[in-house]
Protein backbone atom coordinates (compact mmCIF):
# COMPACT_ATOMS: atom_id res chain seq x y z
CA UNK A 1 0.00 0.00 0.00
CA UNK A 2 2.87 2.33 0.83
CA UNK A 3 2.19 6.02 0.23
CA UNK A 4 -0.78 5.41 -2.05
CA UNK A 5 -3.74 7.61 -1.15
CA UNK A 6 -6.68 5.87 0.41
CA UNK A 7 -9.46 5.33 -2.12
CA UNK A 8 -13.08 6.39 -1.99
CA UNK A 9 -15.08 4.23 0.37
CA UNK A 10 -17.73 1.85 -0.90
CA UNK A 11 -21.29 2.53 0.19
CA UNK A 12 -21.97 -0.88 1.67
CA UNK A 13 -20.48 -1.85 5.03
CA UNK A 14 -21.06 -4.76 7.36
CA UNK A 15 -21.80 -3.26 10.75
CA UNK A 16 -20.73 -4.70 14.11
CA UNK A 17 -17.71 -6.68 12.88
CA UNK A 18 -14.38 -6.69 14.73
CA UNK A 19 -11.19 -7.25 12.73
CA UNK A 20 -7.85 -8.37 14.16
CA UNK A 21 -5.05 -6.64 12.26
CA UNK A 22 -1.37 -7.52 12.76
CA UNK A 23 1.09 -5.17 11.02
CA UNK A 24 4.44 -3.94 12.31
CA UNK A 25 4.98 -1.07 9.84
CA UNK A 26 3.53 1.94 11.65
CA UNK A 27 2.72 4.02 8.55
CA UNK A 28 0.86 1.21 6.81
CA UNK A 29 -0.86 0.08 10.00
CA UNK A 30 -2.09 3.58 10.77
CA UNK A 31 -3.45 4.12 7.25
CA UNK A 32 -5.14 0.72 6.95
CA UNK A 33 -6.64 0.85 10.45
CA UNK A 34 -8.03 4.35 9.82
CA UNK A 35 -9.51 3.30 6.49
CA UNK A 36 -11.20 0.20 7.95
CA UNK A 37 -12.61 2.20 10.87
CA UNK A 38 -14.05 4.71 8.40
CA UNK A 39 -15.80 1.73 6.83
CA UNK A 40 -17.30 1.16 10.31
CA UNK A 41 -15.29 -1.90 11.29
CA UNK A 42 -13.90 -2.20 14.79
CA UNK A 43 -10.14 -2.83 14.48
CA UNK A 44 -7.73 -4.39 16.99
CA UNK A 45 -4.28 -3.51 15.68
CA UNK A 46 -1.20 -5.33 16.97
CA UNK A 47 2.35 -4.59 15.85
CA UNK A 48 3.61 -8.11 16.49
CA UNK A 49 2.25 -11.61 17.02
CA UNK A 50 2.58 -11.28 20.78
CA UNK A 51 -0.79 -11.66 22.48
CA UNK A 52 -2.53 -12.46 19.20
CA UNK A 53 -4.52 -15.43 20.54
CA UNK A 54 -6.00 -13.32 23.32
CA UNK A 55 -6.71 -10.41 20.96
CA UNK A 56 -8.53 -12.69 18.51
CA UNK A 57 -11.24 -13.49 21.04
CA UNK A 58 -14.52 -12.15 19.65
CA UNK A 59 -13.06 -11.14 16.27
CA UNK A 60 -14.75 -12.16 13.02
CA UNK A 61 -11.67 -12.00 10.76
CA UNK A 62 -7.86 -11.71 11.05
CA UNK A 63 -5.56 -9.76 8.72
CA UNK A 64 -1.91 -10.75 9.11
CA UNK A 65 1.25 -9.32 7.59
CA UNK A 66 3.83 -11.99 6.80
CA UNK A 67 6.95 -10.04 7.82
CA UNK A 68 6.59 -9.50 11.58
CA UNK A 69 9.17 -9.11 14.34
CA UNK A 70 9.65 -12.32 16.29
CA UNK A 71 7.19 -14.90 15.03
CA UNK A 72 6.44 -14.45 11.33
CA UNK A 73 2.91 -14.17 9.99
CA UNK A 74 2.86 -17.77 8.78
CA UNK A 75 3.56 -19.08 12.29
CA UNK A 76 1.09 -16.65 13.87
CA UNK A 77 -1.57 -17.60 11.33
CA UNK A 78 -1.11 -21.32 11.92
CA UNK A 79 -1.49 -20.83 15.68
CA UNK A 80 -4.59 -18.69 15.14
CA UNK A 81 -6.17 -21.30 12.89
CA UNK A 82 -5.57 -24.04 15.45
CA UNK A 83 -7.07 -21.93 18.23
CA UNK A 84 -9.95 -20.52 16.14
CA UNK A 85 -10.66 -22.94 13.26
CA UNK A 86 -13.62 -20.92 12.00
CA UNK A 87 -11.81 -17.57 11.93
CA UNK A 88 -11.15 -16.38 8.35
CA UNK A 89 -7.53 -15.28 7.85
CA UNK A 90 -6.28 -12.88 5.18
CA UNK A 91 -2.52 -12.74 4.67
CA UNK A 92 -0.77 -9.55 3.48
CA UNK A 93 2.73 -9.67 2.06
CA UNK A 94 5.18 -8.02 -0.30
CA UNK A 95 6.32 -11.54 -1.17
CA UNK A 96 4.94 -12.48 -4.57
CA UNK A 97 6.51 -15.89 -5.21
CA UNK A 98 4.15 -18.79 -5.74
CA UNK A 99 5.88 -20.74 -2.94
CA UNK A 100 5.07 -18.01 -0.40
CA UNK A 101 1.47 -17.83 -1.57
CA UNK A 102 1.06 -21.58 -1.38
CA UNK A 103 2.58 -21.63 2.12
CA UNK A 104 0.13 -18.98 3.25
CA UNK A 105 -2.87 -20.63 1.65
CA UNK A 106 -2.17 -23.89 3.48
CA UNK A 107 -4.03 -22.32 6.43
CA UNK A 108 -5.18 -18.86 5.32
CA UNK A 109 -8.36 -18.11 3.39
CA UNK A 110 -6.88 -15.43 1.11
CA UNK A 111 -3.51 -13.88 0.25
CA UNK A 112 -3.12 -10.26 -0.90
CA UNK A 113 0.21 -8.89 -2.10
CA UNK A 114 1.52 -5.40 -1.39
CA UNK A 115 1.09 -2.74 -2.61
CA UNK A 116 -2.70 -2.97 -2.63
CA UNK A 117 -5.56 -0.53 -2.97
CA UNK A 118 -7.69 -0.17 0.19
CA UNK A 119 -10.86 -0.84 -1.82
CA UNK A 120 -9.45 -4.22 -2.86
CA UNK A 121 -8.66 -5.08 0.76
CA UNK A 122 -12.18 -4.07 1.79
CA UNK A 123 -13.72 -6.13 -1.01
CA UNK A 124 -11.76 -9.23 0.01
CA UNK A 125 -12.78 -8.75 3.63
CA UNK A 126 -16.45 -8.59 2.56
CA UNK A 127 -16.09 -11.80 0.54
CA UNK A 128 -14.46 -13.68 3.43
CA UNK A 129 -17.09 -12.49 5.90
CA UNK A 130 -19.89 -13.61 3.62
CA UNK A 131 -18.22 -16.93 2.93
CA UNK A 132 -17.86 -17.57 6.66
CA UNK A 133 -21.50 -16.70 7.29
CA UNK A 134 -20.67 -13.64 9.40
CA UNK A 135 -22.53 -11.34 7.05
CA UNK A 136 -25.55 -13.57 6.50
CA UNK A 137 -27.62 -11.78 9.12
CA UNK A 138 -25.36 -8.84 9.94
CA UNK A 139 -26.79 -5.34 9.38
CA UNK A 140 -25.67 -3.60 6.20
CA UNK A 141 -25.05 0.14 6.02
CA UNK A 142 -26.08 1.41 2.61
CA UNK A 143 -25.68 5.18 2.39
CA UNK A 144 -28.41 6.60 4.68
CA UNK A 145 -30.01 3.19 5.35
CA UNK A 146 -29.36 0.26 7.69
CA UNK A 147 -30.64 -3.05 6.33
CA UNK A 148 -31.12 -5.99 8.72
CA UNK A 149 -31.42 -9.08 6.48
CA UNK A 150 -32.13 -11.47 9.33
CA UNK A 151 -35.23 -9.59 10.45
CA UNK A 152 -36.20 -8.04 7.09
CA UNK A 153 -36.00 -4.57 8.66
CA UNK A 154 -34.81 -1.40 6.93
CA UNK A 155 -34.13 1.74 8.97
CA UNK A 156 -32.95 5.27 8.43
CA UNK A 157 -29.47 5.40 9.95
CA UNK A 158 -29.84 8.92 11.36
CA UNK A 159 -33.26 8.62 12.99
CA UNK A 160 -33.64 4.86 13.44
CA UNK A 161 -37.08 5.09 11.82
CA UNK A 162 -38.21 1.81 10.30
CA UNK A 163 -39.15 1.94 6.62
CA UNK A 164 -42.07 -0.35 5.89
CA UNK A 165 -42.01 -2.20 2.57
CA UNK A 166 -44.58 -4.52 1.07
CA UNK A 167 -43.58 -8.15 0.58
CA UNK A 168 -42.90 -7.71 -3.13
CA UNK A 169 -40.94 -4.50 -2.55
CA UNK A 170 -38.70 -6.23 -0.03
CA UNK A 171 -38.20 -9.23 -2.34
CA UNK A 172 -37.11 -6.92 -5.16
CA UNK A 173 -34.75 -4.95 -2.92
CA UNK A 174 -33.31 -8.10 -1.35
CA UNK A 175 -32.66 -9.59 -4.79
CA UNK A 176 -30.83 -6.43 -5.86
CA UNK A 177 -28.78 -6.49 -2.62
CA UNK A 178 -27.80 -10.12 -3.13
CA UNK A 179 -26.32 -9.03 -6.46
CA UNK A 180 -24.83 -5.78 -5.19
CA UNK A 181 -23.13 -3.80 -7.93
CA UNK A 182 -24.37 -6.08 -10.70
CA UNK A 183 -26.63 -4.81 -13.46
CA UNK A 184 -29.73 -7.01 -13.47
CA UNK A 185 -32.12 -7.13 -16.39
CA UNK A 186 -35.85 -6.61 -15.94
CA UNK A 187 -36.29 -10.23 -16.99
CA UNK A 188 -33.94 -11.51 -14.27
CA UNK A 189 -35.60 -9.50 -11.52
CA UNK A 190 -39.17 -10.28 -12.60
CA UNK A 191 -38.57 -14.00 -12.96
CA UNK A 192 -36.71 -14.21 -9.61
CA UNK A 193 -39.43 -12.34 -7.68
CA UNK A 194 -42.65 -13.38 -9.42
CA UNK A 195 -41.51 -16.80 -10.63
CA UNK A 196 -42.97 -16.16 -14.06
CA UNK A 197 -41.59 -15.24 -17.46
CA UNK A 198 -41.31 -11.52 -18.09
CA UNK A 199 -43.54 -10.16 -20.87
CA UNK A 200 -41.96 -7.33 -22.83
CA UNK A 201 -43.71 -4.05 -22.08
CA UNK A 202 -45.07 -5.13 -18.68
CA UNK A 203 -44.90 -2.12 -16.34
CA UNK A 204 -45.35 -4.05 -13.08
CA UNK A 205 -41.67 -4.05 -12.10
CA UNK A 206 -41.23 -0.39 -13.06
CA UNK A 207 -44.15 0.60 -10.82
CA UNK A 208 -42.70 -1.35 -7.87
CA UNK A 209 -39.30 0.28 -8.39
CA UNK A 210 -40.94 3.72 -8.35
CA UNK A 211 -42.68 2.95 -5.05
CA UNK A 212 -39.43 1.56 -3.63
CA UNK A 213 -37.59 4.74 -4.49
CA UNK A 214 -40.29 6.85 -2.87
CA UNK A 215 -39.67 4.95 0.37
CA UNK A 216 -35.90 4.46 0.25
CA UNK A 217 -34.36 7.40 -1.60
CA UNK A 218 -33.68 10.81 -0.09
CA UNK A 219 -34.64 12.26 -3.47
CA UNK A 220 -36.66 9.76 -5.56
CA UNK A 221 -36.19 11.97 -8.62
CA UNK A 222 -32.40 11.60 -8.32
CA UNK A 223 -31.97 8.06 -6.92
CA UNK A 224 -28.63 7.13 -5.35
CA UNK A 225 -29.49 3.61 -4.19
CA UNK A 226 -31.51 1.94 -6.96
CA UNK A 227 -29.95 2.99 -10.26
CA UNK A 228 -31.63 2.63 -13.65
CA UNK A 229 -29.27 1.35 -16.33
CA UNK A 230 -30.94 2.56 -19.50
CA UNK A 231 -31.97 -0.18 -21.87
CA UNK A 232 -30.94 -2.98 -19.48
CA UNK A 233 -32.45 -2.87 -15.99
CA UNK A 234 -31.43 -1.86 -12.47
CA UNK A 235 -28.71 -2.21 -9.88
CA UNK A 236 -27.84 -1.18 -6.34
CA UNK A 237 -24.41 0.40 -6.45
CA UNK A 238 -21.89 -0.47 -3.68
Amino acid sequence: MGSQALGEKGAERIVGVTLLYVEDEREIGTAVSADLREREYAVRWLESGEGVLEAAEGCQLAILDVMLPGLDGFTVGQRLKRAYPGLPILMLSARTSIDDKLQGLEFADDYLTKPFHPDELAARIEVLLRRSGTAASAPLALRHLIVEPGSSVIREAASGREIMLTGKQFQIFSYLLRHLGQILTKEQIYEAVWGESYIEGDKTLMVHIRYLREKLELDPAAPEIIETVRGIGYRVRP
